[in-house]
């Protein structure tokens, strides 16, 4: 992933940018996936500067999701050639926005569309890695099973999918 695709900005790296009042501010928040298993911790909240809003969440994945994914894709030397889909020191993935839910009495973000198996299998990355477009594309389509999401997919207008639809305030906790 290179810099000069960098189309995501962690928001603690923007000025004049910050969780809107009537937002959860989920950082440091446990994930849990549809069967109710942790997958890790929300470390960061992207930001599209285009779209002037969250649209993913970073997560550190938890150990035991990361030995899961790499017994995933771990086959016997017999059947040639193979390699392994993430590396050692990727331990983040991101989850667009609108796939998860939060609930703040709990400190929880729940994704009851996605399981550990999907998140085990998702390509991650390295802390601190530029999040290039393609990867964004990869995950959506890996994660809502949408196969019509392609590279000929541009920026423009793709955070107004579903999957980023945040609707949750904390006044509908009210």
């Amino acid at each position: 992933m290179t810099d000069t695709n960098k189309n995501l900005f962690n928001l603690d790296e923007l000025s004049g940018y910050k969780v809107a009042d009537d937002y959860s501010d989920v950082r440091g928040w446990d994930v849990k996936d549809a069967n109710n298993r942790t997958i890790g911790k929300v470390e960061h909240l992207l930001v599209n500067k285009t779209a002037e809003r969250v649209v993913y969440l970073d997560v550190e994945v938890d150990e035991t999701l990361i030995e899961e994914g790499h017994n995933t894709f771990q086959n016997k030397v017999s059947d040639g050639v193979h390699q392994f889909l993430n590396k050692e020191g990727e331990n983040h993935l991101i989850i667009p926005i609108g796939m998860a839910s939060f609930d703040e009495n709990k400190k929880l973000v729940n994704t009851s569309h996605i399981d550990s198996s999907t998140f085990a299998k998702a390509k991650r990355f390295k802390k601190g890695d530029v999040i290039d477009f393609g990867y964004e594309l990869n995950v959506v389509r890996h994660y809502s099973g949408d196969k019509a999401i392609h590279s000929l997919n541009s920026v423009d207008g793709f955070y107004n999918r579903e999957e980023f639809n945040n609707t949750f305030h904390k006044r509908d906790l009210e």
